[in-house]
C-alpha cells in the first residue's frame, strides 16, 4: 500500500474533508460545490502528509559501523530496540489522551537514543575487531624474554633489545587503550538498554496512574521525571559517542 493511499484512509484527513464540506454547506454553497470542497481538502491533506512523510524517510540518518553478529554489543542493541518498539506501541495507544499525549511526544527522543546506541554498538564492534589482532599473552611473554636477555646482553646488543622492548610496550599500550574504550562503550550500551526498558515500565505505570486518578495525583510529576530522565540519558549517550570517537580517532 502506497503512503498516499494510507494517508487517504487516515481518519483525520476524512474528518477535515467532512468539516470543510459542512462549513461550505453552512454558508449556502450548493451541495455539489460543498462536496467538491470537502474532497479537495481531503485530498490536499492526504497529499501533504504523504509528501512530508516521504521527505522524512528520504532524509539520511548518520550511519555507524556495522554491528558484529553474535557479539555482546549486538545483544544489548537488540534489547534497546525491543524496548523502543514496546514504547512505540504504548505511545500509539495513548494518542489523544490528556496528559499521556506527552508520552507519545517522547518517541523522537527514544528513536534518537536507539540511533546513538546503534552507532555505539558499531564502535564496539570496531574495537573488538581490532583487539582480535592482538595476542596480549604473547606480548607479555615476549617482553619477559627480552627483559631477561637484556640483563646479560653485551653493550652492542643492548640497544637493539631496548628498541624491541619499547615496540612491545607500544603495542601493549594500544591494546590497553582499545580494551578500555570497548569496556566503556559496552557498559554504556548496557546502561542505555536497561534505561529504555525502565522507561517502558514507568510509562506503563503512568498510564495506569492516569487511568485510575484522572491524571491529577502524581501523574504529571511522574511524567516530568520520566521526560527528564530520558533527556539526560540521550545527552549522556551523545557525550559517550563523542568521547568514543576521540578515543578511536587518529
Amino acid at each position: 500500500m502506497s503512503r498516499f493511499t494510507e494517508e487517504l484512509r487516515d481518519p483525520w484527513a476524512l474528518l477535515l474533508g467532512a468539516t470543510a464540506a459542512g462549513a461550505a454547506w453552512a454558508v449556502d454553497v450548493h451541495p455539489a460545490g460543498a462536496a467538491v470542497a470537502g474532497v479537495a481538502v481531503w485530498l490536499t491533506k492526504a497529499f501533504a502528509s504523504a509528501w512530508q512523510s516521504t521527505g522524512d524517510e528520504s532524509r539520511p540518518e548518520p550511519q555507524g559501523p556495522p554491528v558484529a553478529r553474535g557479539s555482546a554489543e549486538e545483544a544489548w542493541l537488540r534489547r534497546a530496540e525491543r524496548a523502543a518498539g514496546s514504547f512505540a506501541d504504548l505511545a500509539d495507544s495513548m494518542r489523544g489522551q490528556i496528559l499521556l499525549d506527552r508520552i507519545a511526544d517522547m518517541r523522537p527522543q527514544v528513536d534518537d537514543t536507539v540511533g546513538t546506541l546503534r552507532r555505539l554498538a558499531g564502535h564496539a564492534s570496531v574495537t573488538g575487531s581490532a583487539l582480535a589482532r592482538f595476542d596480549p599473552r604473547f606480548l607479555d611473554q615476549e617482553r619477559a624474554r627480552l627483559t631477561q636477555a637484556r640483563r646479560t646482553a653485551r653493550q652492542e646488543v643492548a640497544g637493539e633489545l631496548d628498541r624491541s622492548i619499547a615496540a612491545l610496550d607500544a603495542q601493549r599500550e594500544v591494546y590497553g587503550r582499545l580494551s578500555g574504550a570497548r569496556e566503556r562503550v559496552l557498559a554504556r550500551l548496557e546502561s542505555g538498554a536497561i534505561s529504555l526498558e525502565g522507561l517502558v515500565a514507568r510509562a506503563v505505570e503512568i498510564s495506569a496512574m492516569t487511568a485510575t486518578s484522572g491524571g491529577a495525583d502524581g501523574g504529571g510529576q511522574a511524567l516530568h521525571d520520566l521526560t527528564t530522565e530520558l533527556e539526560l540519558t540521550r545527552q549522556s549517550l551523545h557525550e559517550v559517542e563523542e568521547a568514543t570517537r576521540r578515543d578511536l580517532g587518529p
